[in-house]
């Protein structure tokens, strides 16, 4: 083997290599592996990252599994409690991937300013709610403080205050209904903070609040609530944990996860999966094309050292070994150019976010980006096994060469 390094060593590293008539086209198959490996990269990274990004964010504010008390009127309102027993929080605890579980409840309510009015959800938390997953995106102010004692600060979105003229430390009163034949219940909001998540469906219809007044306002016990929100570790075993959970909660208890609530979003985001593997498919038979035929006119360029080496005494297998890692450098030029330059530019729309996006269409406003070790290095092992076994079948025409004829060609 230290023979066909040398020889190819020799090849690569000559004057006459670098000036000869296969240049251009090697030039040309490293630009082409390259520009395959930047379009592999920034089409795997920004199509997961967006994929992300859009999962993270109707989970924040939805959480990623809710246990909720079967309604025969199947809204989002929480018209029938659920218990919050020790039984039931004991059963949850001993399932697995489970990270937080939330007491919440929504009701349906009118906001009405001097100017203007809309209707909203409003979002009640307990005091143990965890802020982190909405903190992201809050655009101004904080979130609220619930405490023990009734806490009338509220959050809202961007979109609700811009339309009901509204900001924060402002006030503004809520109408709230038990049921058509009841009297209006009336309460007072102050805005503290104001969030954007970019999801119209959500920034138009749900603001957060304390959880004791739709308590109140449903008389409920304090060990009522309208339903649990929990959050997992881990998004791809959603499934099977919805599944357990829900085996393990009460007859009149339904569960429902967040892909099956917003199913014709995750159906939308799916489809991602499948522009990613065309455009690798694309990608790879181009790099495959293009090193093919650079194989090829570096054996008609040499066909007459291949002869001489094979007068000499040189076996098929040793001259083929020489080409195969002359082309194994080519194509790891080609790997190392686009990783350096695909990588740098997705650090820096992941640093800046230089490249923005129609958050009406995409849910974001501009292009996430995902990076990964792992999805990286698989990706340049993938390119760089298919390249060399593409050109496997080309390299046995040196097995073709006759050393006598061979020698003559020039």
């Amino acid at each position: 083997m230290k023979l066909e390094f040398f020889l190819a060593k020799r090849i690569i590293s000559t004057k006459a290599y670098k000036s000869s008539i296969s240049a251009p086209i090697i030039k040309i198959g490293i630009i082409a592996i390259a520009l395959s490996v930047i379009v592999m990269l920034i089409s795997i990274s920004t199509g997961i990252g967006l994929q992300n990004e859009i999962r993270d964010k109707i989970s924040a504010f939805n959480g990623h599994i809710i246990i909720s008390n079967l309604d025969s009127n199947n809204s989002d309102e929480s018209n029938l409690p659920i218990d919050i027993t020790r039984d039931l929080l004991l059963s949850l605890d001993s399932i697995n991937n489970i990270k937080s579980i939330n007491q919440i409840a929504l009701k349906f309510g009118i906001i009405r300013t001097p100017d203007n009015f809309d209707g909203v959800l409003f979002k009640g938390v307990d005091s143990s709610y965890n802020w982190n997953n909405i903190s992201s995106y809050l655009s101004k102010g904080f979130v609220p403080e619930i405490s023990k004692k009734t806490s009338n600060q509220v959050l809202i979105s961007d979109n609700l205050s811009e339309k009901l003229n509204l900001s924060i430390d402002d006030s503004f009163q809520m109408i709230f209904s038990k049921n058509l034949e009841a009297r209006a219940i009336i309460r007072k909001f102050t805005i503290v903070g104001l969030f954007d998540s970019g999801f119209n469906e959500i920034d138009d219809n749900i603001i957060f609040g304390d959880i004791k007044h739709l308590k109140k306002i449903n008389k409920w016990k304090d060990d009522q609530s309208g339903s649990l929100e929990i959050f997992i570790n881990d998004f791809s075993q959603i499934s099977e944990t919805t599944k357990n959970i829900y085996l393990s909660t009460p007859n009149q208890y339904n569960t429902v996860n967040v892909k099956q609530k917003y199913s014709s979003i995750f159906d939308w985001i799916k489809i991602f999966d499948k522009n990613i593997i065309a455009i690798l498919f694309i990608m790879v038979v181009v790099c495959s094309i293009n090193i093919i035929s650079v194989l090829l006119v570096l054996i008609l360029e040499r066909t007459n050292m291949i002869g001489v080496l094979k007068s000499l005494g040189a076996n098929n297998y040793s001259i083929k070994t020489v080409f195969l890692i002359i082309v194994s450098y080519i194509i790891s030029l080609g790997l190392i150019i686009g990783n350096v330059l695909g990588l740098g530019l997705l650090f820096i729309q992941k640093q800046f976010s230089i490249i923005k996006l129609d958050a009406e269409i995409y849910y974001t406003t501009d292009v996430p980006v995902y990076l990964s070790f792992n999805y990286v290095f698989l990706l340049n092992l993938f390119t760089f096994l298919v390249c060399l076994l593409c050109v496997l079948l080309p390299s046995y025409l040196i097995s073709k060469i006759s050393p006598i004829n061979s020698i003559k060609f020039r």
